[in-house]
């Protein structure tokens, strides 16, 4: 089995490792959900009845969020307001004044211990955090109320490329679109008003929906740097991904 995986193309290979993480990331959430070791036979048993009894074609195309948002479905005000629009929802540059509120989402464990890397902690660090060169974060305001925050970090202008961030950090507004929308408009940003390159992000752990959501906007697995991370006192993966500036534009035109 190694020698053939050694042999496989660099396609097979990729595919493989995805197939590798989605049962690991899988794993971990029946565990997470009290499923012991003797039901998570069971589990795959009913997985292969399932695979046995299906009906529709076994390589369905992966959907993509072109059937929700295209580019010129973007209200592009950036050149006269520094505002970018989407089905009600918009991006501008994040001001010095939001800096205690975005402390005050952060300060709730489960939303702090989410990144990688981590924010800064205090209202101070985070005010130069914000204003230090290299980055670009946003507001997200949705039908006009503050929804959370978008990051370009690591800024890499000669290179042109980019890390994405994302904080929708009002649970009312949770459930609603609103990071998917923040996320198109953010890639438009980076795209077509920056024309940069490439947009990479690090989520922790080996999360099957986050792999599936940055999916649908092109976002390709370009690594996994397994017990990367402490967080609460156990280690944790970092899984990276990336998405090329063409690809997103072929695919939103």
């Amino acid at each position: 089995m190694a020698e053939q995986e050694a042999n496989a193309s660099p396609a097979r290979q990729h595919h493989e490792q995805m197939l590798k993480l989605v049962a690991k990331g899988f794993f971990n959430e029946l565990v997470n959900y009290g499923v012991n070791e003797a039901e998570v036979l069971k589990v795959a048993g009913h997985l292969l009845d399932n695979v046995l009894h299906k009906s529709g074609p076994a390589n369905k195309t992966v959907e993509f969020y072109n059937k929700l948002f295209t580019i010129p479905d973007v209200k592009d005000e950036w050149a006269s307001a520094k505002r970018l629009t989407v089905h009600g929802l918009s991006i501008t540059p994040m001001e010095a004044k939001m800096v205690p509120q975005v402390a005050a989402w952060l300060r709730a464990p489960a939303v702090r211990e989410n990144f990688y890397p981590k924010f800064p902690e205090t209202e101070s660090e985070l005010k130069g955090y914000f204003q230090s060169p290299g980055r670009e974060y946003f507001s997200i305001w949705h039908e006009e109320k503050l929804a959370g925050i978008m990051g370009a970090d690591h800024i890499d202008s000669e290179s042109g490329r980019v890390e994405m961030r994302k904080l929708v950090g009002e649970a009312a507004m949770h459930g609603k679109g609103i990071g998917k929308r923040a996320t198109f408009l953010f890639l438009y940003y980076v795209f077509v008003v920056r024309k940069f390159r490439k947009v990479y992000l690090h989520s922790l752990d080996i999360n099957i929906r986050n792999l599936n959501l940055n999916g649908k906007f092109g976002f390709e697995l370009e690594g996994v740097f397994l017990e990367e991370v402490m967080v609460g006192g156990k280690m944790r993966d970092v899984v990276r991904m990336a998405l090329a500036g063409p690809i997103w534009l072929e695919l939103f035109s």
